[in-house]
C-alpha cells in the first residue's frame, strides 16, 4: 500500500502584504511529484513574491506550507534547499569578476574540490545542452550563458522540487528544445517543477498543470492540455488578447542608421570581434537580428549606442552623419536612443528611484536640466507618464529600480525611450521576462513608431517575436551580420540556418 503523500509541495492561504501593495492575497497551491507546473500571471500578480516565500527568501504574513505531507518553515533558502528545493531566479545572483566554478561552488552549502567540481560542471553542462566554461570569468558570458550558470548550479543540488522563473528568457529555440527534454526527462524521474513563464507556448508543450495569478489573487487552477494560449492569456489578464496591428504606411524613407564595413576588435579574448558588417535601416521600418547568444550582440549595440567608440568615424552613420566617434549623449541629441539586454545595471541602476532613472537618459534630449540644476518636477512628471502611459506596477516613482520585478523594470525602461519619440530606436530583447500583454503591448508600440516615420532595430532571441513585428530579418554569427530578408519571404527554419551561419544562397557557413 502505497502511503506517501499525493503532493510534494502543497500552499495554503499564502499572504504577503509590502508597503502600499498586497503582493499575494489567500493563494493556494498544490504540487505533485513528477508534475510539471505552470505559476501564471502578469508582471506584479505576485509570482515572484510567492515562489520567493517558497525558497525563504520572504517571510510569509499568514498561510502555511506543506512539503512531502508535513507542515514546514523555510525561513532561509539553506533550509528549502535542505528539504530538496532548488531555484532558478529571473534576476542572476553572480560575480561578474569570479569564474563560472566559483560562483557555482559559492551556492553550495557544503565545500567542494573546484577540480572535481569543474569536471562535474562540464559533464552536466554537456549533457543537457548548454555548454559552459567552468573557467570562464562571469563579465566575459552573455546574458544567455549567465543564464545556464543559474541552470546548472541548481541541476548539481539534484532537487526534489526545481523551481524556474523564466529559465528561457535568453535562450534560443534550440537551447529550449533541449532544456525541455531535460525538464521532461527530470520529471520522468520524479522531480516537481514549478514553471513561471510569460511565454504561453512554452506552458503548452512543457506543463501539464497550471495556477493562474491576477493582482495577488488566485484566478484558477487548470489542465493545461484543456486550455488554449488565448484563454490561458484572457485568464491572467481578465480580458482577451488583441493581435499586434501593422499601421499603414507609406513607402520607405531615407536611411537614417547605416553601418559600412563595421569592423571592431574585441576587448578581450573572450569577446567578438564586429566583421565587416553592412546594414541599413530606413525610416518607417522596423529591422530585426536573430542570433545565439554570444555571437557579438553586446558588441553590437556598444558599438552603436557608443559605449565603445569606432576606429572609423565613418564605419557608422546616423542620419548621414559619421557617428563612429560619437559619445553616446552626442548620439542620443542626434535622434538616437536604445535598450540594453541587461536591465539592472545597464539599463536602470538598481539603488536609483526611477525618477533618477528617468533623468539618466533623457536630460539632454527632453531638457531636464534649467541653469544647471535638475529640473525635478519635469522629471517627476516624465517618470510617472512613463509609469501611466506602460502600466508599470509600482508603489511610486520615488521607489529604487531594483525594488521592481523583471517585466515590470523592462516595461520602465522601454517606455524611458519610446516617450522620447527617437528617430532610431536600437532594443536588445525588448519583451524578455514580460507578461503576454505588456509583451503585445511593446511590440505594437514599436510597430506605431516605426510608422511615425523612425528606424527601429530590434536585437533579440525570440524568432516569433521578430517574425512578427519586422520588416527585414536577419541574423548574427561570429560577429558576422548576414544578408536581410523581408520576413514575409522567409521561414523559421532559415533564419535558423541564418543564425548558424549559413549563407541561404550557397549553403555554406560563412563565419570565418
Amino acid at each position: 500500500m502505497n502511503t506517501s503523500p499525493p503532493y510534494l509541495l502543497e500552499l495554503k492561504g499564502m499572504r504577503k502584504a509590502f508597503p502600499g501593495v498586497l503582493a499575494t492575497d489567500n493563494v493556494d497551491l498544490k504540487i505533485k511529484p513528477g508534475e510539471v507546473h505552470a505559476l501564471l500571471g502578469e508582471n506584479g500578480a505576485g509570482k515572484s513574491t510567492l515562489v520567493k516565500m517558497i525558497y525563504g527568501i520572504l517571510k510569509a504574513d499568514a498561510g502555511s506550507i506543506h512539503f512531502n505531507g508535513e507542515q514546514v518553515e523555510i525561513n532561509t533558502p539553506a533550509r528549502a534547499r535542505e528539504l530538496g528545493v532548488a531555484m532558478v531566479f529571473q534576476h542572476f545572483s553572480l560575480f561578474d569578476s569570479l569564474s563560472v566554478v566559483e560562483n557555482i561552488s559559492l551556492g553550495m552549502d557544503h565545500g567542494a574540490d573546484m577540480d572535481e567540481l569543474a569536471h562535474e560542471i562540464t559533464d552536466l553542462s554537456n549533457r543537457y545542452g548548454l555548454p559552459l566554461d567552468p573557467q570562464r570569468h562571469v563579465y566575459t558570458l552573455s546574458v544567455g550563458e549567465r543564464q545556464r550558470i543559474e541552470i546548472i548550479r541548481c541541476l548539481l543540488q539534484k532537487p526534489k522540487l526545481l523551481v524556474m522563473d523564466e529559465p528561457t528568457s535568453v535562450l534560443t529555440p534550440q537551447e529550449v528544445e533541449k532544456l525541455f527534454i531535460t525538464l521532461k526527462r527530470l520529471s520522468e524521474e520524479g522531480m516537481a517543477i514549478l514553471y513561471i513563464s510569460h511565454k504561453l507556448n512554452e506552458i503548452k508543450a512543457l506543463c501539464s498543470n497550471a495556477t493562474i495569478l491576477r493582482l495577488g489573487k488566485k484566478v484558477d487552477s487548470v489542465k493545461v492540455e484543456e486550455e488554449s494560449t488565448q484563454s490561458l492569456a484572457a485568464m491572467m489578464m481578465g480580458k482577451e488578447l488583441k493581435d499586434i496591428q501593422h499601421p499603414e504606411k507609406s513607402e520607405l524613407g531615407e536611411v537614417r542608421l547605416s553601418l559600412k564595413g563595421l569592423d571592431m576588435p574585441a576587448k578581450d579574448k573572450t569577446g567578438i570581434s564586429l566583421k565587416a558588417m553592412n546594414l541599413d535601416v530606413y525610416a518607417g521600418e522596423v529591422v530585426g537580428i536573430s542570433g545565439v547568444a554570444g555571437n557579438g550582440q553586446d558588441e553590437l549595440l556598444a558599438a552603436l549606442n557608443g559605449e565603445q567608440r569606432c576606429v572609423q568615424a565613418s564605419s557608422i552613420e546616423i542620419e548621414g552623419k559619421a557617428a563612429g566617434r560619437m559619445s553616446p549623449n552626442e548620439r542620443r541629441l542626434t535622434g538616437l536612443a536604445s535598450v540594453p539586454e541587461k536591465r539592472l545595471g545597464h539599463g536602470a541602476v538598481p539603488d536609483m528611484d526611477l525618477v533618477e532613472n528617468a533623468f539618466l537618459t533623457a536630460f539632454k534630449r527632453l531638457g531636464l536640466i534649467k541653469s544647471g540644476l535638475i529640473d525635478k518636477m519635469q522629471t517627476t512628471h516624465f517618470a510617472e507618464k512613463i509609469i501611466q502611459g506602460f502600466s508599470v506596477k509600482t508603489p511610486g516613482s520615488d521607489v529604487p529600480a531594483a525594488s521592481l520585478s523583471g517585466g515590470n523594470l523592462q516595461k520602465f525602461i522601454i517606455g524611458r525611450e519610446l516617450l522620447q519619440n527617437p528617430d532610431i530606436l536600437i532594443v536588445a530583447q525588448p519583451t524578455w521576462g514580460v507578461d503576454a500583454g505588456a509583451a503585445q503591448t511593446i511590440r505594437q508600440e514599436l510597430r506605431e513608431l516605426a510608422a511615425k516615420g523612425a528606424a527601429v532595430l530590434v536585437i533579440s532571441q525570440d524568432l516569433d517575436e521578430l517574425l512578427e513585428i519586422s520588416d527585414r530579418i536577419g541574423a548574427i554569427c561570429g560577429g558576422r551580420l548576414s544578408k536581410f530578408y523581408q520576413t514575409s519571404e522567409i521561414t523559421t527554419e532559415q533564419v535558423g540556418m541564418l543564425m548558424a551561419g549559413v549563407c541561404l544562397e550557397e549553403g555554406v557557413l560563412n563565419v570565418a
